[in-house]
């Protein structure tokens, strides 16, 4: 029959619409001259060499730049490489052409060394060179010179007219208001049909009705997106760029978004503001550096939403995502990146007051062979400025891998929880490596707070027994909960000292799901020749009381080995398949893939189509004699707002530990000495009925868990019933 052959319907359909003209997209009445400037355009794309500062040893450096489409770019020039063409031909050119050549412009550009989206970003011209402007984005300043006047004055114009390209507030719509749905089509092959007239109508009001209740959803959804993007815009101007200047001198760009031609060149600043920028200390920005930048679009897609990375190391790997591209992040997560921009921690230790005198360790170590490690006194030199309390939190940089373990269970993503878990385990070993000094022996009843709002964790800890030495934790974080004790057995090996970790840490999520496991062995080697170097080794069992469990094996080092440092585990399912598998190093990275086939190689493990699941955050630009990382820099930190705060019994208010932070080698030596005597008291208060304060267990044999009080104890300063177990005591 005829009625078989007909097209389906809706293929008759077509938009009428008096401002697309039929089918095309509107021309903006204003549009931004790009390419050659004559306004055929419909973006701003020019390029051009421009000198850009550096740092203070390699002052300013030619860099080639590009504009396209809101995003400025730049990448070094290198010398031998053929002259440079810009990819399209309607890229315009700022400078001359023999300028760029006597320079080393007119050279292909290697890969970007960053970008930056103008959508978050304000420019300034400079008051005193009229050859220098600014950029300034939410984590970098770019300090620019032109070859001349004109020049900036045509790269100021560009900025401002791409600006507007993506003003928030202008009339942008998918779909026009006065969209109307044409049917005649539709209407006259019907009637060829010879369908009733009373049918027809019938079907053009269907047709009708569905696709206003379609433009209708279609515009709501648009200015929900327009709304969240406008914001975060809103947001941005309210953080503190903390880029080397006032508040009061950076803020985001306020343009004039409305839809006039009128380009108005007070729309950024001219201010005195700018010339501080050059009063900087300006060997702080180079190159090197690697922040990333993301477009506003990219917060606020259907896809997962992506992290804002910034220059702390926690700030980056703090909140980085690595679940086969599925990135997790709630309007939480985003509220704690806006509270982490506000977050102000140090980023190096105090300078030495005296210097250093050095000691010999065979003269200690001939007279402790086969001792325990935490009965053996030494001098300070062989010290960190940190407390073991402080080293347990250390073992939480990483906590953001809990916060994608939860957020993965709650999505009933059981396999991604556990390896996340399993990630998170291992992480806790990569600060160990060059970590040669030994953290202080806290006395009894020493405890440790750390409460870090940008990383959405507060801990606590406590030395609860003396001998045996246990330090009992507790850590609350978003959704999840960690806690446990540990006792570390040490002894001296002659060449070599072996620290077995006894105890269980447990971590509970808000759902129930529950996860335990114990630390490995770690072993210090060349204590006397040799490079002097830490190892861990055994096997790590991560039991889980629902779905799955996870093996972890750290590899033992042996003297030829060219790839230590390994680990390899494997995710097992309750009917005992293996799932999943994990690979990396504990110094470096872990890596994951589905089902149980492992890519070996004569010396290593491959990683080949392994998706990465923990990276090792980057070391701090000036390292200390102790190896601390970045995020270790911070936990020694005492505000004289923090103070304020503390018990008696924190160990930043501990005095040895204190001046040996400080540099102040002879007050740490006789402040360490006292403490130590008073240290040998405690096992005579122990055995006198001395009880923890903010911690218990049921038996001999249980963990000692957190009986609650010590947060509401700080908010009310109520510490009458804490010692001051770092003043003068003496037994009665």
């Amino acid at each position: 029959m005829r009625a078989r052959e007909m097209p389906h319907p809706l293929c008759c359909i077509s938009i009428d619409c008096p401002e697309l003209g039929g089918r095309s997209p509107p021309v903006p009445a204003h549009p931004p001259p790009g390419r050659d400037g004559d306004g055929d355009g419909f973006s701003v794309a020019v390029a051009g060499v421009l000198c850009k500062w550096t740092n203070i040893g390699k002052g300013w450096r030619y860099r080639w730049f590009s504009l396209q489409s809101g995003v400025l770019s730049y990448s070094k020039i290198r010398r031998g490489d053929p002259p440079m063409v810009p990819d399209g031909g309607g890229v315009r050119l700022i400078g001359s052409a023999a300028a760029l050549f006597s320079h080393g412009g007119g050279r292909r550009a290697r890969k970007p060394v960053r970008v930056v989206h103008l959508k978050v970003s304000s420019f300034r011209e400079s008051k005193t060179d009229d050859r220098r402007f600014y950029i300034f984005s939410p984590t970098k300043t770019l300090r620019l010179r032109t070859r001349s006047s004109i020049d900036r004055v045509a790269w100021i114009q560009a900025l401002i007219l791409a600006t507007k390209e993506f003003s928030l507030h202008r009339e942008i719509s998918f779909i026009p208001n006065d969209a109307s749905i044409s049917t005649e089509k539709l209407r006259a092959r019907m009637q060829v049909e010879g369908l009733d007239e009373s049918l027809i109508r019938d079907c053009e009001q269907i047709i009708h009705s569905e696709f206003s209740e379609y433009h209708r959803q279609l515009k709501l959804q648009y200015e929900e997106h327009l709304s969240s993007i406008s914001t975060f815009h809103r947001q941005l101007e309210e953080v503190d760029l903390d880029v080397g200047i006032s508040e009061a001198q950076v803020q985001l760009t306020k343009y004039d978004y409305s839809s006039s031609a009128h380009v108005k060149f007070n729309e950024y600043s001219t201010t005195e503001s700018s010339d501080d920028v050059e009063k900087q200390e300006l060997d702080d920005l180079s190159d090197e550096d690697e922040f990333s930048f993301f477009d506003t679009s990219e917060c606020f897609g259907d896809s997962a939403s992506k992290v804002i990375a910034s220059g702390d190391s926690d700030r980056t790997s703090g909140i980085e995502n690595n679940c086969c591209g599925n990135n997790i992040m709630d309007e939480g997560q985003l509220n704690y990146q806006n509270m982490l921009l506000h977050t102000k921690r140090r980023t190096k230790l105090p300078k030495p007051i005296e210097r250093e005198k050095g000691v010999s360790l065979w003269s200690i170590i001939k007279d402790n062979v086969g001792k325990d490690l935490t009965k053996v006194c030494l001098p300070v030199y062989f010290n960190e400025p940190l407390s073991s309390l402080q080293k347990c939190f250390e073992d939480l940089e990483y906590s953001y891998l809990l916060d994608q373990a939860y957020e993965h269970g709650k999505k009933g993503n059981g396999l991604m929880r556990i390896l996340n878990v399993a990630a998170f385990a291992v992480s806790g070993y990569s600060s160990c490596d060059g970590r040669l000094c030994k953290p202080f022996n806290p006395l009894l009843g020493e405890t440790y707070e750390a409460d870090y709002p940008e990383k959405g964790v507060r801990f606590f800890a406590e030395k609860v027994s003396h001998h045996p030495m246990l330090i009992a934790c507790h850590c609350e974080g978003r959704g999840w909960k960690f806690w446990g004790d540990s006792n570390l057995r040490s002894k001296f090996r002659g060449q070599s000292i072996q620290l077995d970790p006894l105890g269980v840490l447990t971590l509970e999520f808000d759902d129930g799901e529950i996860f335990q496991w114990s630390k490995v062995t770690t072993t210090i080697y060349n204590l006397i020749l040799g490079k002097v170097h830490c190892n861990h080794h055994g096997t790590m069992n991560i039991l889980g009381n629902r779905q799955y469990s996870c093996k972890l094996k750290f590899k033992e080092q042996s003297l030829l080995d060219r790839n230590p440092h390994q680990v390899l585990g494997f995710v097992e399912a309750m009917n005992g398949s293996k799932v999943a598998t994990l690979v990396g190093k504990w110094d470096d990275s872990m890596y994951f893939s589905f089902g149980d086939e492992i890519l070996k190689t004569k010396s290593s493990v491959s990683t080949e189509n392994a998706n990465l699941l923990w990276k090792r955050n980057k070391p701090p630009t000036e390292p200390t004699r102790y190896n601390l990382t970045s995020f270790a820099i911070t936990l020694n930190e005492l505000t004289s707002e923090l103070k304020e705060k503390l018990p008696p019994t924190d160990s930043r208010l501990r005095p040895d530990q204190r001046y040996l932070e400080n540099g102040e080698y002879e007050k740490a030596n006789t402040e360490k000495l006292r403490l130590e005597k008073r240290q040998r008291m405690s096992r005579k208060l122990q055995e006198n009925g001395w009880k923890p304060r903010w911690f218990q267990r049921d038996s001999e044999d249980a963990t000692f868990c957190y009986i609650g009080g010590y947060w509401e104890a700080r908010d009310q300063q109520k510490w009458d019933d804490c010692m001051d177990i770092f003043g003068e005591y003496s037994m009665n």
